[in-house]
């Protein structure tokens, strides 16, 4: 069926499209309502349905015969060591860990924090949460302290399951004093530990309250799935970068199975049995969608890699895994192509490897330049399809479609609304815009399954956040435009439009821009404070490796290239050259936090920063 035969399927009978998919997950007991609209704006899909997210990952397949499919392939250079799990094996080490949570106290509705690297007892730790009931919290390995500590005490933990460290190019960071730290002093407190001992780096145990992990997984009995409703929680999933409170998404398990399961077909493409890669972390909601649900809910062989695009050991880190395990389609945030093309711009990496298994390059996380995408497409010679998503909603809100047919690619558009996703672009009146014109995203309520439904415990504070802006609409703090064709252009966040003597430009289109120029990496535009224009662009770049230009020229080249491109009313003069830019560990740039310190104003510096130290750098360079 084509993707416009699926969206008018959709769109007409929406009840009967989502009804049908939910018949592709195992369950206890069959939903026989579909939405449940009575608290709106606080959805409820498949509300009395009984599932169990594990079962449907793992034992289903083993039971369907299948259990010695490859489900889990775990590469790490930076320890070395490669080992690839069936699905026997990886439900036999995910009961175990279930068996030991249940030993231990844990039930149904019970709070389990995750701070872990990219290892497979965290993969496992996390489908053993969901095999019995128990609320998984990931927390990205390596978070400070003070951060890990607020999660505690909003999320209230019965147990923390946590890696001794953690291994980044050319150093180890230890996780159990920051988690020992992190416990010391949170409001909350936490009376048992499981410990992953890495031999790299043991952690010294607390006597009565820290356990080892694979001691409990040696002796422990194994767990049944325990049958849930669709409306519990599966997981709690704070998001990266938030000042202040920490805001967790809460994701139910039916919708998020049955979503899930439609997407890796629906947008990537997989067939059962396929590999897939998605190069994110399990502390973000790629990881979890994409490393760990979406996958194994289709029986495919999921990826995990702990490493980076560069220097793990170089930039063909990506293509010899793609290689190595005949890898189908690829997911990975923009950023981490544009890192490989800083190091490598004429590709040689890449012709090191036979891709001849490798079919799809999907890109998200971050507005995917056109620059960049021609440049992997010419290089990798498939498909690069940027798609957009955040995380609230857990899968694709726009995308080309590979299970339905691809469409036209648009370079730096991020394809059509996905089945299930009423798309379109309002003014600050909540009015729709006319074709083409900028104007803030948003979503027509209800958000189909999958999407947060509320934050945890603080209904209010996801009203306010999300629905208030524009009633009857999710508003998804991305600006864009629409074309006449339905494609999707996400710009920018929405304080990213910046107000230049009256005239509302993108930062986006800027980038976009600056990113044409043969011999720039990566770039960023923000909006910085003027007398007399209210906001003016400021550019910051970062020039390829070898490049034998100067920087004045190549300065003096992208301020032409955006007066022309996008006119004089943009007043764009003031461009900075630096040697990386600031970014989550995620790939997400900082540019509030480049905006303030141009600005000198105070700011926050995120929890989720990649290296802080770039941050003197500007400040430095700006005096």
């Amino acid at each position: 069926m084509s993707y416009k035969e699926n969206y008018k399927n959709w769109k007409d009978e929406p009840t009967k499209y989502w009804k049908e998919k939910s018949e592709d997950i195992y369950w206890y007991k069959k939903p026989k309502k579909v939405l449940d609209s009575s608290d709106s704006p606080f959805w409820s899909w498949f509300p009395d349905g009984v599932l169990n997210t594990c079962y449907n990952c793992l034992d289903i397949h083993v039971e369907n015969g299948n259990g010695n499919r490859n489900a889990l392939i775990y590469d790490s250079p930076v320890t070395k060591t490669k080992i690839t799990y069936t699905y026997n094996e990886l439900l036999n080490k995910t009961e175990r860990i279930a068996g030991a949570l249940q030993n231990h106290g844990v039930t149904k509705g019970d709070r389990v924090l995750i701070y872990m690297p990219m290892i497979p007892e965290a993969v496992a730790s996390m489908l053993a949460c969901a095999r019995i009931g128990a609320i998984h919290v990931v927390v990205f390995g390596g978070f400070a302290p003070n951060e890990l500590a607020t999660r505690i005490n909003d999320s209230k933990p019965k147990i923390i399951i946590a890696g001794s460290c953690g291994i980044e190019p050319g150093k180890i960071i230890e996780y159990k004093p920051m988690l020992d730290k992190a416990i010391e002093i949170a409001n909350y407190k936490v009376k048992k530990c499981f410990i992953f001992q890495r031999e790299i780096c043991e952690a010294k145990l607390i006597s009565g309250r820290d356990f080892n992990l694979q001691e409990l997984i040696d002796n422990s009995d194994i767990a049944k799935p325990v049958p849930l409703k669709s409306t519990d929680p599966l997981y709690i999933l704070y998001t990266s970068g938030t000042t202040g409170d920490p805001k967790g998404m809460v994701r139910d398990n039916g919708g998020h199975a049955v979503a899930l399961k439609n997407s890796i077909s629906m947008v990537y493409g997989l067939k059962p049995g396929e590999v897939f890669w998605a190069a994110s972390d399990i502390g973000w909601v790629v990881g979890h969608s994409y490393i760990v649900y979406a996958p194994l809910l289709n029986g495919c062989t999921s990826i995990l890699y702990e490493g980076k695009p560069t220097g793990t050991p170089d930039a063909g880190s990506f293509w010899r895994i793609i290689s190595e395990y005949n890898v189908a389609v690829m997911f990975t945030a923009p950023t981490a192509l544009r890192a490989i093309k800083r190091d490598d711009p004429n590709g040689v990496e890449i012709n090191k490897y036979s891709l001849k298994n490798f079919r799809m390059q999907f890109l998200a996380g971050e507005r995917a330049d056109p620059t960049t995408i021609e440049w992997a497409s010419k290089h990798l010679n498939v498909p690069v399809i940027d798609h957009w998503w955040q995380t609230e909603t857990g899968w694709a809100i726009a995308g080309n479609f590979a299970g339905l047919g691809l469409f036209e690619i648009k370079p730096g558009s991020t394809g059509k609304a996905s089945p299930g996703f009423d798309v379109q672009c309002l003014d600050e009146n909540g009015k729709i815009k006319p074709i083409g014109e900028i104007g803030s995203l948003a979503i027509k309520l209800p958000l189909p399954p999958s999407c947060s439904s509320t934050l945890w415990q603080d209904k209010a504070r996801y009203k306010k956040a999300y629905m208030e802006d524009y009633p009857g609409w999710y508003s998804s703090a991305d600006a864009g435009y629409i074309d006449n064709e339905g494609y999707i252009w996400v710009m920018s966040r929405t304080d990213d439009i910046i107000n230049c003597a009256g005239h509302r430009l993108s930062t986006g289109a800027m980038e976009e821009v600056l990113s044409k120029h043969e011999y720039i990496a990566e770039c960023a535009v923000v909006g910085i404070e003027d007398e007399l224009k209210g906001q003016i662009p400021m550019g910051f770049i970062v020039i390829n490796a070898g490049t034998q230009e100067s920087n004045e020229k190549i300065i003096q080249e992208t301020i032409s290239m955006v007066r022309n491109e996008i006119g004089p009313v943009a007043s764009f003069r003031k461009v900075v050259v630096l040697k990386r830019l600031p970014k989550t560990r995620s790939g997400k740039i900082l540019r509030s936090t480049i905006a303030s310190i141009v600005d000198n104003k105070p700011y926050k510096i995120p929890a989720t920063i990649d290296d802080a130290s770039i941050l003197d750098e500007i400040k430095e360079i700006i005096k």
